[in-house]
């Protein structure tokens, strides 16, 4: 059986160089002998050399998609300015913040020093680099072009996660706000309705009906408001379970946002261009339409588009041209479908699918911002019938005090 390889680590130094000035800096490795013979032949004399404390906080930060794009992105400029690979990962991994980054790096690296292609070891990294991403770091190594693709690769995950982040923004500051509210409405319910109660029992005169069914609800709430807590929190445990465990339930799910007002049109054309991105990207790399087809097919981001371009697959293989076979499923827009066949018919089908993207990009781009200026006063006005609604039967009783006395 074969050894462990020794883990890797940060370290940071002190030293003295030939002149006597004094240095500092940091340098990975797999102990601190390792890095005292490097400091060495560097013309250093390590005076102390000791290994990084990570803190609690950075050890426990993630690798987020974004992460991803940024290495990619600077993987592509070392590449055009001509460094090698393995410096290149040096390079990116000693300016990385995220420890468990420079984890990662380094253990590309590694892999890559070892004799294996950048796309082989990527694929051992499958949590982070999808078989997509691998697919075009692969297609070039083969034709030797891999700072070309490596940019490629780099301004498709750019722009995918920035769409991403517009529908999340999208979806986020309505539920905020709509918490807030629940929140709010919760603590006057609780807290503050029961003193106006005390002080309405001795007024001698029957409460306004709105005010009595507001008291009515102060009471249940809170009576009850820890089994409604409960509901809440198993309610979204089981949720979150389902759509974990169940396919079908993920895919009813992604049908039924698709028709929800406002937020349907924007997930379909966001699909829509993910779909196109990601197609023009793998084709532009020289990767053949059916095998493009089989990687954008998960890439969409929705079932229906999902079981749309594996119908498509299916299609082209028999010899079908793209665009009939688009428009045969009924899912996509007529405007995605007439770019397709000119770019087929001109022989320009990648610069064609870009233009979809770049297009549909956009529209979701100016659709979120019409939906939070939309939204904006809607919640205001939401935020004001409940908590003002909430105020004004409390103080219902106050203005006919006149009345009783």
């Amino acid at each position: 059986m074969a050894s462990k390889a020794p883990k890797v680590g940060t370290y940071t130094w002190e030293g003295v160089d030939k002149k006597g000035a004094k240095m500092t800096g940091e340098l990975t490795g797999h102990n601190i002998a390792l890095i005292k013979a490097q400091l060495r032949k560097q013309g250093i004399n390590p005076t102390k050399v000791r290994k990084k404390s990570v803190s609690i906080f950075g050890q426990g930060k993630k690798i987020k998609p974004l992460d991803i794009a940024f290495f990619s992105r600077q993987m592509a400029t070392m590449m055009k300015a001509g460094v090698p690979l393995l410096q290149s990962f040096d390079i990116i991994s000693e300016g990385a913040e995220n420890p468990n980054m420079r984890s990662l790096i380094t253990n590309v690296k590694q892999e890559v020093a070892a004799g294996n292609s950048f796309a082989t070891a990527l694929r051992k990294q499958p949590q982070y680099f999808d078989e997509l991403y691998c697919s075009l770091v692969d297609a070039g190594e083969q034709a030797g072009a891999l700072e070309t693709l490596l940019d490629r690769v780099a301004t498709y995950k750019e722009k995918t996660e920035f769409l991403k982040a517009k529908i999340k923004k999208a979806m986020t500051y309505p539920i905020a706000v709509l918490v807030v509210a629940f929140i709010v409405s919760g603590i006057l319910l609780i807290k503050v309705v029961p003193q106006f109660e005390s002080l309405f029992s001795g007024f001698g005169a029957d409460l306004p009906a709105f005010t009595l069914m507001v008291v009515g609800l102060s009471n249940v709430v809170r009576d009850w408001w820890l089994i409604f807590l409960g509901a809440i929190a198993a309610a979204y445990y089981l949720f979150k379970k389902s759509y974990t465990q169940s396919q079908k339930f993920r895919d009813t799910i992604d049908r039924g946002l698709l028709k929800l007002p406002l937020i349907g049109p924007l997930l379909y054309k966001s699909s829509v261009a993910r779909y196109a991105r990601t197609l023009a990207t793998t084709f532009a790399a020289g990767v053949p339409l059916v095998e493009a087809l089989d990687s954008v097919a998960s890439a969409t981001g929705n079932v229906v588009f999902k079981n749309a371009v594996n119908k498509i697959r299916q299609d082209v293989s028999t010899g079908m041209q793209l665009n009939f076979s688009m428009r045969s499923t009924g899912v996509f827009p007529s405007l995605a479908i007439q770019m397709t066949a000119i770019g087929e018919e001109s022989g320009a089908l990648d610069s064609m699918l870009d233009k979809v993207a770049t297009y549909y990009e956009n529209e979701v781009d100016n659709m979120v911002d019409n939906l939070t200026s939309l939204m904006e006063p809607m919640i205001m006005a939401v935020l004001g019938v409940i908590v003002g609604g909430l105020v004004i039967a409390m103080y219902l009783p106050i203005f006919q005090l006149g009345n009783v006395v």
